[in-house]
């Protein structure tokens, strides 16, 4: 008895908080929040920050919430980031994953900030 595989791909991924920091920001706080992976992006380093129940979401409507993406210029690829000595962060290259590049090239589309704070 065969079994049946469906395919169905994520239709949307709303994100509802991007900012650029710089390296020393990003890579701190991503440590201290608990973390445990970076994903490197042609070029450019996300730190990507999902609620437990997206998951959940995503499978109910297709649509994927993502609670903030913080990204930084990385221009080369390596496979550990150390933060500072005894705190390393383990950096995954998503340069060939569609779900990555897409949204990389929606971050960089909309960019308004370029590290300039925004106060009333």
């Amino acid at each position: 008895m065969g079994m049946e595989v469906e395919i169905t791909p994520t239709k949307k991924i709303v994100v509802l908080g991007v900012d650029k920091r710089s390296l020393e920001d990003l890579a701190w706080c991503a440590s201290t929040y608990g973390i445990n992976r970076l994903y490197w992006v042609d070029g450019y380093l996300l730190c990507v920050e999902v609620y437990e129940k997206s998951f959940d979401h995503e499978i109910k409507r297709k649509e994927f919430p993502i609670s903030q993406v913080c990204y930084t210029d990385f221009p080369k690829y390596i496979r550990v980031f150390e933060v500072e000595k005894g705190i390393q962060i383990p950096m995954v290259n998503t340069s060939d994953m569609h779900m990555f590049r897409s949204l990389i090239k929606a971050i960089l589309k909309n960019r308004k900030d370029e590290l300039e704070p925004q106060y009333p």
